[in-house]
């Protein structure tokens, strides 16, 4: 019930900005073929200012290996608290993670941005991999990553 109520506070706090509707959002990240382990990834939303405002989900269920996504850290103070809820397994070399999420209108076209942090064992950590303006304009546009991920995509 815990980890329930948590996912439904944070999906709450991102879906209230302006009270605003929100709207079903299917966010793809697809890895490339980087020859090392599941990768680690932390999904989260920043404001204008840079603020960090939330994680939408995590992939990695290990907790003590969250500090490598160092942005996300860094942002969120490291409150593993509010991913209760909003985690899944890591994600394979080459595979995809597909989730959708209801978003609120009022992140759209409004200066938030999506990150994407990555951590590989044994490789380097990618902080900020991928970095996407949330606009109705950016819908099913790819955009790539630095390191780990091939191309994400946010389909509304």
């Amino acid at each position: 019930m815990k980890s329930l109520l948590a996912g439904l506070v944070l999906t709450t706090s991102l879906t209230l900005p302006g009270l605003a509707m929100a709207r079903p959002v299917t966010l793809t990240t697809t890895l490339d073929s980087y020859g090392g382990d599941g990768a680690y990834l932390a999904l989260y939303v920043t404001d204008t200012a840079g603020a960090y405002k939330g994680t939408l989900w995590m992939a990695g269920g290990k907790s003590k290996y969250y500090n490598h996504l160092s942005d996300w850290a860094r942002l969120s103070g490291g409150d593993t608290g509010q991913i209760s809820g909003i985690t899944g397994a890591s994600v394979g070399a080459g595979r995809t993670l597909k989730i959708t999420l209801d978003l609120a209108d009022a992140l759209f076209d409004a200066g938030y941005e999506l990150h994407i942090d990555a951590a590989v064992e044994d490789m380097r950590d990618s902080p900020s991999e991928v970095v996407v303006p949330l606009t109705t304009g950016g819908n099913r546009q790819a955009a790539p990553g630095r390191r780990y991920v091939r191309s994400f995509t946010y389909d509304m």
